[in-house]
């Protein structure tokens, strides 16, 4: 295999304490793993230009990949948010420019055509009402039968603010305060409670008006991991997003992210675990080696590499050859901004791009070549034979260290096809993986109980 593969003998060199708690002593191990996806729609991974690519927003997409993933029994299906276009050099990006349906439309019309994947909606809590935004991911739930979760991402932007009556209003430090009080009013309205709110932002005085569903009320999905992040996750959510998905990296979030739900007063095994994954899977590690560079060839063509450095430069490298060296001239960028998201934001431009130059002369490597490199990482990516991948995740359900994984696919609506089919049979065999689904709800599916 080539992904950070560990022998089952490796296992105690990342574990402390007795064997029957390697993680914390509260902690116990389900020995299970259950599968998500993630339908990103605009993105720098997925391959749009292939024969077999689908268009990333029409309705057949979507439908083939969740029906696809609900035959392969996956927990979820995951869609994000798109709240403004990206952009590259403040004008919309012309290699990805496509904006992202409405997730809770989209996963309503999904939800008739389906019946036990559970549906994952990406919801901001700044540019939303709670009360409203409540109530629509509680008639989500209902019309499901309860199906439904609630991704809940803060953003403190001014430039996706722009697009809101409020602008970018909310400080950094105040996001997970702004949206932990957020949740707890979208609970009180789902759990028919009086809610009374006076905050800096709004005040609130509502019921709720819908019953509860089967599962009681929406999943809660939390994808920040940065301190306050975790300390957020440990306090409200059931299930964490997670970078980490090499087994030593996996197994301490999962330590830390269990002494954070412990000291909040939850149980160690309260938040499950779900790092994002990439899958290249074939039926030998050498033909998946090759599949892989085929793949990260099709995702960085020329047109990409030059836009990946002009992100870092901050000006026009348009006439530089893809098959040349890195550019010669010094950034003009500082500090970037968030028009192309988390991943671009950075400060040391020119320190940055001299040591790019630097490595790229000593590797002998072209633009083309050096932003296949950077773009085509390996880190969270299963790169392997069908059942040497099927192993390598029968660790991390041993020793515990995550309770599933959100798979972005490379290709859709097809990207999944190899791991419902091959990958998902291996699972089972080896007992990681459920044969069928546990219920008809999500909080079934993920052994998740109703709350009170």
């Amino acid at each position: 295999m080539t992904t950070t593969a560990l022998h089952s003998h490796d296992l105690s060199t990342l574990t402390t304490g007795p064997a029957e708690h390697p993680i914390h002593p509260a902690h116990r191990p389900t020995g299970q793993l259950r599968l998500g996806v993630f339908f990103q729609g605009v993105n720098s991974s997925t391959v749009w230009r292939l024969p077999q690519s689908g268009d990333q927003v029409a309705w057949e997409s979507f439908e083939t990949l969740i029906r696809t993933a609900e035959r392969g029994r996956f927990a979820a299906f995951f869609l994000g948010e798109g709240l403004r276009l990206r952009e590259h050099r403040e004008v919309p990006l012309e290699l990805d420019v496509a904006g992202r349906p409405d997730a809770q439309t989209l996963l309503a019309a999904l939800s008739t055509i389906t019946q036990r994947i559970g549906l994952v909606a990406t919801q901001n809590t700044t540019y939303n009402d709670p009360v409203d935004l409540a109530r629509r991911l509680q008639s989500l739930d209902l019309l499901s039968g309860g199906r439904a979760a609630w991704n809940i991402v803060t953003t403190d932007n001014a430039w996706t603010g722009e697009n809101f009556r409020r602008g970018g209003y909310l400080d950094h430090a105040d996001r997970y305060t702004h949206a932990e009080a957020f949740v707890k009013v979208a609970q009180q309205v789902w759990r028919g409670e009086e809610v009374v709110h006076d905050g800096a932002h709004y005040a609130i005085r509502a019921r709720g008006t819908l019953p509860r569903s089967p599962q009681g009320e929406p999943v809660l999905f939390q994808a920040g991991v940065s301190p306050q992040g975790r300390d957020f996750a440990a306090r409200t959510a059931d299930v964490i997003f997670s970078p980490f998905g090499d087994l030593p990296g996996a197994i301490e979030f999962r330590r830390d992210l269990a002494e954070r739900a412990v000291a909040a007063g939850r149980s160690a095994n309260d938040v499950q675990i779900f790092p994002g994954a990439v899958f290249v899977l074939a039926p030998t590690d050498r033909e998946a080696e090759e599949k892989f560079r085929w793949v990260r060839d099709l995702q960085v063509g020329p047109q990409q590499a030059i836009a990946l450095l002009e992100q870092y430069w901050g000006r026009d490298l348009s006439a530089f050859d893809p098959d040349g060296p890195l550019p010669d001239v010094e950034p003009e960028v500082v500090e970037s901004g968030v028009t192309r998201g988390a991943g671009f934001q950075f400060a040391k431009a020119k320190e940055l791009t001299e040591s790019w130059r630097a490595e790229a002369a000593e590797r002998g490597l072209s633009i083309l070549a050096f932003a296949r490199e950077k773009a085509g990482s390996r880190r969270g990516a299963f790169i392997g034979g069908y059942d040497g991948v099927a192993d390598h995740l029968a660790q991390f359900a041993a020793v515990g260290a995550i309770d599933g994984l959100n798979i972005t696919p490379w290709l859709v609506p097809h990207g999944i096809d190899d791991i419902v089919d091959e990958l998902v049979p291996r699972l089972q065999e080896r007992g990681v993986y459920p044969a069928e689904y546990a219920g008809s709800t999500l909080r079934e599916n993920l052994g998740l109980p109703i709350p009170g």
